[in-house]
């Protein structure tokens, strides 16, 4: 069994996230600059296994995609096209940037680490990928 990759894709950033190998549990794994997501996505894709890739799709509060989706949709189908046996998964994002600087906020880190947005990218895809375990076990 191969392990779910979670990924909250930004312009700037991308916040990387990883289950354990029997795909229970989501574990913050990094946040890197969006011009390097295709290299490291070769690099980590050839040392581990991976089965899905999950990635947070940002929607407005009436359900309807955000304008967010002009760059994701593209890294989409860039993603399918290169990683056509992977299943790739998408997860409504709205309020994971919140949830994880209220995570944040909750774990006790001083003002100056909660402004590392890097670490709020990180934290955001780990809440997206604990979202989708739970929303997969529901069935």
């Amino acid at each position: 069994m191969g392990r779910i990759l979670a990924i909250d894709y930004g312009k700037k950033r991308v916040g990387i996230a990883v289950t354990d190998p029997l795909q229970m549990i989501a574990n913050s794994l990094t946040t890197v600059n969006t011009k390097e997501i295709w290299d490291f996505l070769a690099n980590y894709l050839e040392k581990e296994q991976i089965d899905c890739i999950v990635v947070g799709y940002p929607k407005q509060m009436n359900n309807q995609a955000s304008d967010a989706v002009r760059y994701i949709n593209p890294f989409l189908g860039r993603l399918r096209k290169l990683y056509p046996d992977i299943d790739v998964k998408l997860v409504d994002e709205r309020f994971t940037s919140k949830i994880a600087f209220q995570t944040m906020i909750d774990a006790g880190l001083k003002k100056k680490a909660r402004q590392n947005k890097a670490l709020v990218d990180t934290i955001s895809a780990t809440i997206i990928l604990q979202s989708y375990l739970e929303q997969r076990t529901k069935y």
